[in-house]
Formats: C-alpha cells, structure tokens, sequence
C-alpha cells in the first residue's frame, strides 16, 4: 500500500489505521506498485481551536475522499488530537471505499484497555468512559463496554501488586508439529527437537541467574508461567526435571499463581500432570482450538476432539485449581454453527478459564500460501461466532478479564479472557498491564522492566533455540543482558 503525509503524524499510526481497512497489506519502499495497489493520502493541520485532517483512500476504481476535525479538549494532547482526526477522516474513508465499519472504530494498539483504564482515572465513571470511546474513538457500544468492563477487572487486579513483586515467564519454545496458521517452521523439526536436553540445562542455568538477580533486588516472585510453544512437548522426565530444578529455586507455595502451558492435548499424559500438580503448578492451558475434526486436520492439529476431553478430565481429576481451554473464532473453513457447538461444549465442561481468540495469521505461515482468504474484512461468521462467545460465557456466570488485540485479525476483532470468579489469570493481566517487572528465560524470552520513572525497557534473548545455545555461558553478550537486568532501575 502507498501512504503519503503531509504534516505531524506518525507514519506506523496511519499504516495501523489502512490495516484495519486493507489488512494484509505491505508497506515497504520497495514493493511495487500497480493499478490495484491501494492508496491513502493523509493531510494534517493544526488550526486554533484544533486539528483538522484530510484523508482520501483509493483502491481500484472506489476512492473517497473525508474531512475532519478534532477540538481543543483538555483530555487529549495535540499529539492525540492529531490521532483523533486522522483516524476518524480514515474511518469515514474507509467505510466508502471498502463498505467496512470496523467496531473497534479507529483504537489501534494491542492493549485498548489501558486507554480505558486511563480515562477512566481521568473522568471516574464507566458512562463517561464509554462516551469518549464510541465518540472520539468510534467504538460500537458493544465494545466500548467490553473494553471498559476488563480495563476495570485488570486495574483491580493489577494494583494489588507492589512495585516489589515480579513475576518469572520460562519460554519452551518447542512443538510436536506445526499448525498451518503459525510461523514458528523450524520449532518443530527433529534437528531442533534432538537440542531439548542440552536447552534445558542452559535454560536451568539462565533461571538460577534471574532468581538470584531477582532476590539481590529485594524482589518477590508472585506469578510463573512456563509458556511455548508448548512446554508440554517434554517428556515426562524432562518436565519432571524443569518443575523440580524451578521448586528449588523458587518456593512453589508462595505463588500466587503457576501456569503451565500444555496447549496441545496430544502431549498430555497422567504422568505429565501428576508432575506438575505435585511440583505446585496451579494452573494449566489445554486448548483444542476447536472441536470441529474436520477443521482441526485443515489446520494442522494432530489431536483429536477426544484427544482434548481425554486430557481435559485427567487435568480435572489430578486436582489443578485452575483449568484454562482456548478456543479460535473463524478458523479458515469453520462457521458459525460449528463454533457454537465448540463453545457449547467448553462451558458445559466448566474449566475456570476460557479464552477465546479471533483467528490472526502469522507471516511466514503455510497457510498464507493454501489459496485460503485469511484476510477476511467482512467476515460475519467470525462476528457471529465472537459475539456468540460473549453471551454464552456471561450466560454461563464468566466475566471478561483480560483483552488483546492484532493486526490483520479476521473481522478486526478481539481476543479475550473470560474467567470465574476467584480464578482471573493473574499474569495475563500483569503482563497487559505493563506495571510490573517480567523477567523472562529461554530463546524468544524478553525481559520487561518498569523503571522508577513508570518507563517500561526490554531485554532480548536470542530468538532461537540455536541462536541461544550458540550464546556461551560465559559469553560477553550474556553477561552483558545479566548486567543490564541487575543495575536497571
């Protein structure tokens, strides 16, 4: 897509902004261009009482063109004012060339709920919260409300924490087989697969250095979550041997709460959860995606719907305090009514945690090159489906707690959390929050900290798995990410 800008505003703001109405879409200097590659055009001006924006949108022969302005007002900078006004020039745009009405209006980013928290420090009540969302930020009522409700259940949740407490993320970024819609090819290759017990003692040497970084700052470990990939893909020995060396490190029982993924159920056995519930992990992730056969071998799942309730029973009977199942509204080939009886049965199953993502494809994925339509703008059955979702899970006595959102998602839609009471996913809300230190080990892990100034910093380990063990223990390069988590502040 070609954007060209006149006046102040960011360039990835406007790009975020066309990828709601051309999702998919590629912004490189270096693509090229013909009659059929759309185009925006974004004027901006700062007058007295505010800033005015003009935005005409082209693609093949439908082009429009839309004016707006934003006024002077005491909750926005001029930098947001500027967002303002662009985004809803964009908006109206968009609507006519495209005849699209997005019903996240023009909030971009993948954290919403932080601008409703901030609002409604600012304005103290959810009607005025939700005034300014569907107003300057175009919202349905329908997500505005949402949006509200999880901002307020996360900052409940969230200001329990002290600036003392942390929180620890161990990354197995490993998989039995890869599905069609992920990116992450090499991850399940048997030469990656043959490096898990020579990963693991780096991973084990890099936790023990976190923990004591972690006790030398006067910190406290209030959540752990061992998330992939699926962590589950360790035999029992090897996972038996991670809880163990992490129990030593850190006392299980003072946690608030110890998640470990085991997303897919075909790398579950009695054994693996006997394990963790005895090495104190109080919550576990077992995620079937759907329970559509038919769907689950288009997207390359190598489980079945069986496989699913087999190890959704035994977690039940091994005694986790916390069951999570996620579920994904409009998987290329899925409908409406298929989703809804998946839905139907995860609530029947009354796991304490349900999280249900709209479908989003990763770049490098096979699927982006099946012929299959993945960039779905208008896609009732995901709205359908996603909609469906929120009834029946609000029917069923949850409440939305935690809500993220990606770009190029089928529908423009949401992913969301939804939970019973006394079970919300502690560190899925903390690390939306961006209130509190993450500290994080393995290949892909990044370290979050949050400075004394309330700036947040990142801390990169290698990506993958090879790049990471190719990394020396007693490396310049290790040691100097080691230092930069000790000294910061």
């Amino acid at each position: 897509m070609k954007i060209t800008i006149q006046g102040d505003i960011n360039v990835s703001y406007v790009q975020n902004l066309c990828l709601i109405f051309f999702p998919g879409q590629k912004f490189s200097e270096h693509e090229k261009e013909s009659e059929e590659t759309p185009k925006a055009d974004v004027r901006v001006e700062r007058e007295e009482e505010g800033v005015r924006a003009t935005v005409t949108l082209e693609a093949g022969d439908r082009k429009h063109t839309a004016t707006s302005f934003a006024p002077n007002n005491p909750l926005h900078s001029d930098h947001r004012l500027a967002q303002i006004a662009v985004g809803a020039a964009v908006y109206e745009a968009g609507k006519k060339v495209t005849e699209f009405t997005p019903p996240w209006g023009i909030l971009v980013g993948i954290r919403p709920g932080k601008v409703a928290a901030k609002l409604y420090d600012e304005l103290g009540t959810k009607t005025a919260v939700k005034k300014v969302l569907t107003g300057d930020y175009l919202l349905t009522n329908k997500k505005a409300q949402l949006i509200t409700t999880v901002a307020l259940n996360e900052q409940k949740l969230v200001r329990r924490y002290k600036p003392d407490t942390c929180s620890l993320y161990v990354s197995i970024p490993f998989c039995p087989t890869r599905c069609a819609y992920c990116s992450f090819v090499s991850y399940a290759t048997p030469r990656l697969l043959s490096m898990i017990p020579d990963y693991l003692e780096r991973l084990k040497a890099d936790i023990a250095e976190t923990v004591r970084i972690i006790k030398e700052k006067g910190q406290r470990i209030v959540t752990v979550y061992i998330g992939g990939g699926t962590p589950t893909t360790l035999d029992e020995a090897q996972l038996g041997g991670l809880l163990e060396f992490i129990g030593r490190q850190i006392d299980p029982a003072g946690l608030d709460e110890y998640t470990l993924e085991g997303g897919r159920p075909d790398t579950i056995t009695p054994k693996k959860l006997s394990v963790a519930v005895n090495c104190g992990v109080s919550r576990i992730s077992i995620n079937p995606q759907t329970l559509n056969e038919d769907i689950l071998k288009s997207i390359g799942r190598k489980h079945t719907a069986d496989d699913f309730f087999r190890a959704y029973y035994q977690a039940r009977q091994s005694g986790f305090k916390t069951i999570n199942t996620d579920v994904i509204a409009g998987l290329p080939g899925d409908n409406f009514p298929s989703f809804a009886k998946t839905m139907d049965q995860i609530v029947q199953l009354r796991p304490e945690n349900i999280t249900v993502h709209t479908f989003f494809v990763k770049k490098a994925s096979d699927i982006l090159h099946s012929g299959v339509n993945v960039y779905s703008r208008n896609s009732r059955e995901a709205v359908q489906s996603v909609d469906y979702s929120q009834i029946v899970t609000t029917q069923s006595k949850y409440h939305p707690y935690y809500l993220y959102r990606q770009k190029n998602t089928v529908g423009n839609l949401e992913n969301v959390g939804f939970s019973l009471d006394g079970h919300d996913g502690i560190y899925n809300c903390l690390i939306m929050a961006e209130e509190h230190d993450i500290y994080a080990c393995g290949a892909g892990a990044v370290t979050k900290l949050v400075s004394k100034d309330g700036n947040l910093r990142r801390f990169y380990m290698p990506k993958y798995p090879y790049e990471y063990l190719d990394m020396p223990l007693d490396g310049e390069d290790r040691r100097a990410i080691f230092d930069e988590i000790r000294y910061f502040e």
